[in-house]
């Protein structure tokens, strides 16, 4: 999978993010090694693809044994993250990288013991001293595979362009669409700041059959008004990441668009923010063409 394919470069970045290249360097090889899996066979990089802004291209991740989990978010702007994984679980991006590890449903090699791997191989011990001053740790792990994910960082899109004074940067759509998406459309209460998202649990509906809520954060914090929370994904490189939300249930930005204009599925406990948008044909078109213009070209 080469970076190139999705207009990726060499995610080295340094100084100007204040990240270390030697760290950095080593997370990505570990990102695309399959040694992390328990049986040797599956990457990061098998549901976090380049070519699909470090996202899954399939509706539901797949992990060992054929399993299915969740849709693999994107990765993009990581770095500007205040909550991880769908339901919030993670509190920070180094507990979140090892969660995949230990799920029995995807890696299932719990950080030890990948740490342990990779100690018994003089290789990776020497990056790991190079880079980490040490050898292979469960929180040296857990470093590297953040730092590498906090490189990924993804922004001059014709969106930010138009911001910063190219008033010729968005088609006459695309900027309709703008104002759709701060105005009517009210997608900026959840999707604001420079990541395109509050990073906050909201209940849309998405996983809803009969009425009742997917369980969310729920399954986290045990308390009922939780149910059906997801975090907010960021809406950069949204031109790649297809399908969308956290079961892949949405294949298009259009089907995105018309699940907010009918206000979601209804289920228990909906978000005091959902409700249907008055919204024409030429306003969820306009604003589709916005939500693409927030991917680089």
């Amino acid at each position: 999978m080469a970076f190139e394919k999705a207009g990726w470069e060499d995610v080295t970045p340094g100084a100007p993010l204040g990240l270390d290249p030697a760290i950095v360097a080593l997370g990505r090889s570990l990102f695309f090694d399959p040694v992390l899996s328990r049986d040797r066979t599956l990457a990061c990089a098998s549901c976090h693809d380049p070519a699909a802004s470090f996202s899954d291209p399939r509706p539901r991740s797949t992990g060992l044994g054929g399993q299915t989990e969740r849709h693999a978010p994107t990765l993009v702007n990581r770095i500007l993250g205040e909550a991880f994984m769908w339901d919030g679980a993670a509190p920070t991006l180094e507990d979140q990288v090892l969660m995949p590890l230990a799920n029995p449903v995807e890696m299932d090699l719990p950080a030890d013991r990948a740490a342990a791997r990779l100690a018994e191989d003089p290789a990776w011990t020497a990056r790991f001293e190079q880079a980490l001053g040490g050898p292979p740790t469960r929180a040296r792990l857990a470093s590297a595979l953040a730092t590498f994910v906090r490189a990924l960082v993804q922004g001059d899109s014709p969106v930010d362009r138009f911001l910063d004074g190219d008033v010729e940067a968005l088609s006459a759509e695309e900027e309709a669409g703008m104002w759709v998406f701060e105005s009517r459309g009210k997608c900026w209460r959840c999707h604001n700041g420079a990541n395109f998202s509050d990073e906050r649990l909201h209940a849309t509906g998405v996983g809803a059959k009969d009425g009742r809520a997917e369980e969310g954060q729920f399954a986290v914090t045990g308390q009922e008004e939780h149910r059906g929370r997801f975090k907010t994904p960021t809406l950069r490189g949204l031109a790649h990441s297809a399908p969308y939300m956290h079961d892949g249930s949405l294949a298009s930005l259009e089907d995105v668009v018309e699940f907010y204009r009918r206000g979601g599925e209804p289920h228990g406990n909906p978000s005091p923010l959902m409700e249907p948008l008055e919204l024409t044909d030429a306003d969820a078109a306009n604003l589709v063409a916005f939500l693409k213009a927030l991917t680089p070209r």
